[in-house]
């Protein structure tokens, strides 16, 4: 398993908890088993991972990095955004044994005055065009009751948090002889 946006290393935990070896990057390790490295440019050979999972930065709305190539540096308002997840997806199609999926978990974005992006489809059209097979998109609606109350409400209005949008687990298959390009 190979987690290219490894963060806390959520991934590293589960996935070693079900006995299978896994590999985390992140420009900002947080831990001694995450590694330092750019998901657009692996330190892995050519098809070296059986599952890829990807959980990327959502746009801005987060300080994910001070490190200018971070992703969550870029608007998903801007092609910017989506360029560089094409580079991450290029690179988990590269490590990504034939026959074998990648999972992205990715939310879409929302910011006063600018609208609504719907990332998640984004994302997954882009993964189709890599020539990866769509398994399953499993989108949940974005919520919490916490929201309801007024002085909740009023922070995440101020703060520009998420109020509305969607979850997006998207599961794709490598099939035999996919380059990605």
């Amino acid at each position: 398993v190979v987690d290219p946006f490894c963060g806390g290393g959520t991934t590293l935990d589960v996935a070693r908890s079900m006995d299978r070896r896994a590999i985390g990057y992140d420009l900002r390790p947080v831990r001694d088993d995450i590694f330092r490295a750019d998901a657009r440019e692996l330190p892995l050979e050519d098809s070296k991972a059986d599952f890829v999972f990807m959980d990327p930065p959502y746009s801005t709305h987060i300080e994910y990095s001070e490190d200018p190539r971070c992703i969550g540096k870029l608007s998903a308002f801007e092609e910017t955004y989506f360029d560089a997840m094409q580079g991450a997806f290029e690179e988990a199609v590269r490590v990504l044994r034939d026959r074998r999926y990648i999972g992205v978990y990715v939310s879409d974005s929302f910011e006063k005055k600018r609208g609504f992006v719907p990332i998640g489809a984004r994302l997954s059209m882009q993964l189709t065009g890599l020539g990866l097979r769509a398994i399953d998109h499993v989108c949940v609606t974005r919520g919490n009751r916490k929201l309801e109350k007024p002085a909740f409400h009023r922070a995440a209005a101020e703060g520009n948090f998420f109020l509305r949008g969607f979850q997006h687990l998207l599961v794709f298959k490598k099939e035999v002889g996919t380059h990605g390009r």
